[in-house]
């Protein structure tokens, strides 16, 4: 695997670069290395799943006057306002040993790795056996938005106590995997409450339920939120099984004697 901490862009890009990952799996033979990115929002922004229709579900004068930029993901799942977190992005061959099978599988071992990165940073997260937990948002209502990403925990998600911490979703095309997901840090999702296309008294029950559904990796995580804390944390989990990409040197390093190139296929 090649572990790609890959700083912060704003939200279309993050999108067209996840995408080409997905395209760049799909068009490789069997023998390609998964790709596991990590990112994060500037500025923040809001994505939907790729089945949604912005005009149906963000209140897209708001978000324009605002300038908060927003994109559609590869890969399914919710609304949600990336802020105050990490995120991350797997691109892998279906038929890789370690990132690859079946849906329930490959979504197994990615949540197995990141939970074992978040462990040894202290956060007592575990992964939610049923669903369950499902916020008292309000519903949709005719043409109205759907419940946002974070307002519900589904079986395999991560979670601390009955609380969401890890939103993710799979998209599985031409022999390859996308899987991208958001680990919360603090209370920026709340925002996306602000940007649903609802009136503002169903705004407000919007924001509490997924301040109630939701909880963020930071209060145990102190003052240190730094994206490279995150992929240390990952590389560490990974147990050698890695080649980290040095983006200033165009090389990525599996042991100090062993080292070869990478192009990012949305360089």
């Amino acid at each position: 695997m090649i572990l790609w901490c890959d700083g912060a862009h704003e939200a279309a890009e993050n999108m067209r670069r996840d995408a080409a990952l997905l395209a760049a799996a799909a068009a490789a033979g069997p023998a390609a290395p998964a790709v596991l990115r990590a990112y994060r929002f500037e500025p923040a922004g809001i994505t939907l799943g790729h089945a949604q229709d912005p005009a149906r579900e963000l209140d897209l004068d708001r978000c324009r006057r605002d300038g908060v930029g927003w994109a559609v993901r590869p890969t399914g799942g919710r609304a949600i306002f990336h802020a105050d977190e990490w995120t991350y992005a797997l691109a892998a061959r279906l038929d890789d040993a370690e990132w690859g099978g079946s849906l329930s599988t490959a979504y197994a071992r990615a949540s197995r790795l990141l939970l074992d990165a978040l462990g040894s940073l202290g956060v007592p997260a575990r992964l939610a056996m049923a669903p369950e937990r499902s916020a008292a948002t309000p519903g949709r209502s005719r043409g109205g938005p759907a419940a946002p990403c974070f307002a519900s925990t589904a079986r395999h998600e991560i979670v601390v106590g009955d609380r969401k911490l890890v939103g993710s979703a799979q998209r599985r095309t031409g022999g390859a995997l996308l899987q991208q997901g958001s680990v919360l840090l603090g209370g920026g999702h709340l925002r996306l409450a602000d940007y649903l296309a609802l009136p503002e008294a169903r705004r407000t029950a919007v924001r509490e339920a997924l301040g109630e559904a939701a909880v963020g990796a930071g209060r145990w995580l102190g003052s240190d939120l730094g994206l490279e804390r995150w992929a240390g944390a990952l590389e560490a989990a990974l147990a050698g099984r890695v080649r980290r990409f040095d983006g200033a040197s165009g090389l990525f390093v599996l042991t100090a004697s062993e080292a070869g190139s990478y192009t990012p296929p949305f360089a």
